[in-house]
């Protein structure tokens, strides 16, 4: 079944660090997908056990999926996000988009 996954946002001055329990679930079973506003993270895991592999007596798949989307505060600059998976805890940096947000206007 899906399950809800738990997941961290905190600010800082120049980025947002986003981490996400994921336990069971290895790198490659992860999906990591940023726009500008929202973070969509997908999870999913096949497992298959043979109990007998010459009759197929018994088979069990497990089968896990989870898949959280989240409204960012601030726009993010897509192309420098950067995401790396630790013991089951998927950790993702969002570098916050600089310029146009916070401007200051010369005054003549």
């Amino acid at each position: 079944g899906a399950e809800p996954m738990a997941i961290d946002l905190v600010e800082h001055d120049e980025e947002f660090v986003v981490t996400v329990d994921l336990p069971g679930f290895e790198r490659d079973d992860v999906d990591v997908r940023v726009t500008d506003h929202t973070l969509h993270i997908d999870a999913e895991h096949e497992e298959r056990t043979d109990e007998d592999a010459e009759q197929y007596l018994r088979r069990e798949r497990r089968h896990e999926s989870a898949s959280r989307s989240m409204r960012l505060p601030d726009a993010v600059e897509t192309r420098g996000v950067t995401a790396r998976m630790n013991n089951g805890v998927l950790t993702i940096t969002l570098p916050k988009v600089e310029g146009d947000t916070a401007r200051t206007i010369d005054i003549e």
